[in-house]
């Protein structure tokens, strides 16, 4: 395993067990974010870096009963955590990095990715894997429940240049890995940057 696993691993598997009782009013971000997906029913989402699965309820209304609903994460203390506040029963808990997904290419027909791309060690690479597992014309949801000033803030830090996902730096990633960003949102109360698979 490398370190970067390591490191998250243990950052998020220290904080599994709080950590909804730590953001206990994100539930209305992630239902909003996860409606701008466009899903219909029997379509197959992924929700890439899950954790406690808090997207995986409105994904499943989303997607209706015959849609399939995948959510992974690398740290087992967070799907546990998942399963312990019943998520398990909205779609299927899966241990994987999204750097090597064990999934078919091209299966899926949207990815929803909450606070993933700065724990990502190969931004470019990774995003290419979400890209391989979905259909072309396929969406992208990258999100966070606050924005990039709001969280920098919360973590004592400042935004640089150099930030990921500063609109034109994620919009040239996203276009090097296969997807094409179609808006972008950064304000106090959300971060969500939309793409579609290109084909």
């Amino acid at each position: 395993m490398s370190d970067d696993h390591t490191h998250v691993q243990e950052f998020f598997g220290a904080r599994a067990a709080d950590w909804d009782s730590r953001f206990p009013d994100d539930a209305p971000a992630y239902a909003a974010a996860v409606a701008e997906l466009g899903l219909h029913e029997g379509d197959r989402v992924l929700d890439a870096g899950c954790g406690t699965g808090r997207a995986l309820t409105p994904l499943r209304a989303a997607v209706g009963p015959s849609g399939v609903v995948v959510g992974a994460d690398l740290t087992p203390a967070m799907l546990q955590a998942a399963a312990r506040a019943g998520r398990g029963h909205e779609g299927h808990l899966l241990l994987a990095d999204v750097a090597a997904l064990p999934l078919r290419s091209e299966a899926l027909d949207a990815v929803f990715a909450a606070g993933l791309i700065a724990h990502l060690p190969q931004p470019s690479e990774n995003l290419e894997e979400l890209a391989r597992v979905v259909r072309p014309g396929g969406t992208l949801a990258l999100f966070h429940p606050i924005g990039r000033a709001a969280l920098a803030a919360r973590q004592g830090r400042e935004i640089t240049p150099d930030d990921l996902r500063a609109e034109p730096n994620l919009r040239q990633l996203l276009a090097g890995s296969g997807w094409r960003m179609t808006s972008y949102v950064d304000e106090d109360a959300r971060f969500l940057a939309l793409a579609v698979r290109e084909g």
